[in-house]
């Protein structure tokens, strides 16, 4: 009885720390590091990824006329409350040279209330990150180091998702 006890608890425990079964999720086996990763507020003020370290931070990229995105965004605005994450920052960067106007018809339409929005600074993180697509998603660990990466859109609501990042929360 008590090997079966055992076993179970190790198991569980192995379990529990595995990814989630998302096929777009690319977790990296060391993490990725950057220097001066800046973009920009609505107010064209810069933005530096280093400023929150000891955080949890996803850079979600993403465009007004992509689809996908605007069927994962409204996810990704609950992910950002949900009480099982609370040290977690999530910045939509705006990579689509969309304007204001139109990013914020975008957000108000789709009832995103929970995220601020921002965008790519002239520097262009898309080439930075060598961004393959819209949406891609990049989840830095409280090191600011990249971990892993989403690419197209998913639904952030996933239990197995959010019980997978939140080791990392």
């Amino acid at each position: 009885m008590r090997f079966l006890i055992i076993f179970v608890f190790f198991a569980t425990s192995v379990i529990a720390n595995e990814a989630p079964k998302i096929k777009n999720l690319v977790i990296h086996k060391e993490p990725k590091t950057y220097d001066n990763i800046i973009f920009l507020d609505v107010n064209e003020k810069f933005i530096k990824l280093s400023d929150f370290k000891g955080k949890l931070v996803l850079l979600n990229f993403w465009a007004t006329w992509c689809a996908p995105c605007k069927k994962e965004m409204p996810s990704l605005n609950a992910l950002k409350v949900n009480p099982e994450l609370d040290n977690i920052e999530i910045f939509p960067i705006n990579v689509g040279k969309d304007s204001f106007k139109k990013s914020e018809k975008f957000f108000k339409d789709l009832n995103i209330n929970n995220l601020n929005f921002y965008f790519d600074n002239p520097t262009t993180l898309a080439v930075d990150f060598s961004l393959r697509g819209l949406p891609t998603t990049i989840l830095f660990n409280k090191d600011s180091h990249e971990f892993a990466r989403v690419i197209g859109s998913i639904d952030f609501e996933n239990k197995e998702f959010i019980n997978w990042i939140k080791k990392y929360n």
